[in-house]
């Protein structure tokens, strides 16, 4: 399997497989090597269930660098 097949086969994948591969990928690229980083791992982990269970409800982007922006124009 050459890349573009490799690319075209993970691309048709539901999203939640195209997130992980894409994270494994990044993974590889920049290794996490701080205690720091296994860190943000856990609190991200922990954020995600949340939302799965409906804990928490998540905030459209738009909505965060809207309420960023303003506090910028003061």
């Amino acid at each position: 399997m050459n890349t573009k097949e490799l690319i075209d086969k993970a691309v048709s994948l539901p999203v939640e497989e195209r997130a992980l591969i894409a994270d494994s990928l990044l993974r590889s690229l920049n290794q996490p090597i701080s205690t720091i980083d296994e860190k943000w791992v856990i609190v991200a982990q922990r954020r995600l269930m949340e939302m799965r269970e409906g804990k928490v409800e998540p905030v459209p982007g738009e909505q965060v660098f809207e309420k960023i922006w303003k506090r910028f124009e003061k």
